[in-house]
């Protein structure tokens, strides 16, 4: 009974003396569970958690070495997906909520969508702008949805209301759309929203190259937030790429030459070409007065050299 309890607590990793204290001090009849309790009370570990536990020892390199160790991550494996290099997300609350309420009813169903889609790629830095008079019961001309997520969303922080006020009877809003776009801007984060912002456009030369370089537009399928793979176009960059502060650079693939070997271009000639990766690319004319001139000038050499005697 003894070994055979002594090989059962062998195997979880704990140490003989320890195990034959606890033995000795509760009795050979003692239990496993009551075994395993007074082991953990005497503070013993098993020796695998115990090796971790313990700092790995560090590494020398030698002084010049280029190589680099394994640990190390180059940009694009570990921290582009780090919160530090995404970029901040600034969302359009009314534009998203109306497109996801089919432009009828203002979902707010369509605003969390989008915030836990961002949030499972990791940004931290979230912010939703909604005009505050969303706030108000919804009426006949303006049904609201989902109403109650605002209020969860203003207690994270994440949802902004943009002022607005009555005169008279009347409604006073504010421009929410130069709220975004400044905040966006200032941030240098992305604007998720389908409008295009012409109006912010014209009154400003540096607005408007951000609104063209940073706006992701979105759709939603069955409940489900979709931004495009290549929102700049099939040419520019990627969505990873598009929403990180420092993007991966993709290497450049070389295309053939539609014409192989018949290309008569030569270097001058902008695809690539297999058969002649290392020789001058030289256009076939080129090439035809290199042979010629090749056989004239051992000619005049052979005509110098007999006559020089």
């Amino acid at each position: 009974v003894h070994q055979s309890k002594l090989d059962f607590f062998c195997k979880l990793g704990y140490g003989k003396q320890d195990i034959c204290k606890v033995l000795e001090n509760l009795g050979q009849e003692a239990l496993e569970d009551d075994v395993l309790k007074e082991l953990i009370r005497m503070g013993s570990k098993p020796q695998a958690l115990e090796s971790q536990a313990q700092p790995s020892p560090l590494k020398l390199v030698a002084r010049g070495s280029c190589s680099a160790l394994p640990e190390s991550k180059w940009l694009g494996e570990g921290e582009s997906d780090s919160p530090d290099y995404l970029r901040p997300i600034v969302i359009d609350g009314s534009n998203v909520a109306m497109s996801h309420g089919n432009k009828e009813v203002f979902s707010c169903w369509g605003i969390q969508l989008a915030v836990d889609w961002f949030r499972e790629r990791g940004h931290t830095y979230i912010k939703v702008f909604v005009p505050l008079w969303r706030k108000e019961p919804p009426r006949q001309d303006s049904p609201i949805a989902d109403q109650h997520i605002l209020e969860e969303l203003e207690k994270q922080s994440i949802l902004v209301y943009t002022p607005s006020r009555k005169v008279k009877g009347k409604r006073v809003v504010c421009y929410d759309d130069r709220y975004i776009v400044k905040v966006a801007y200032e941030k240098d984060g992305v604007i998720v929203s389908n409008d295009h912002y012409r109006d912010l456009q014209n009154e400003n030369p540096e607005w408007k190259w951000f609104i063209e370089q940073r706006l992701l537009m979105y759709s939603f399928v069955s409940n489900r937030f979709m931004p495009p793979d290549d929102p700049l176009g099939r040419h520019g960059p990627t969505l990873n790429n598009f929403l990180s502060k420092k993007p991966v650079l993709p290497e450049p693939k070389w295309q053939p030459c539609p014409y192989g070997k018949k290309c008569t271009y030569g270097n001058k000639c902008k695809y690539y070409h297999p058969e002649r990766p290392h020789q001058a690319q030289l256009s076939v004319a080129d090439e035809l007065r290199a042979k010629i001139k090749v056989p004239l000038s051992l000619g005049r050499e052979e005509e110098q050299h007999n006559r020089s005697p």
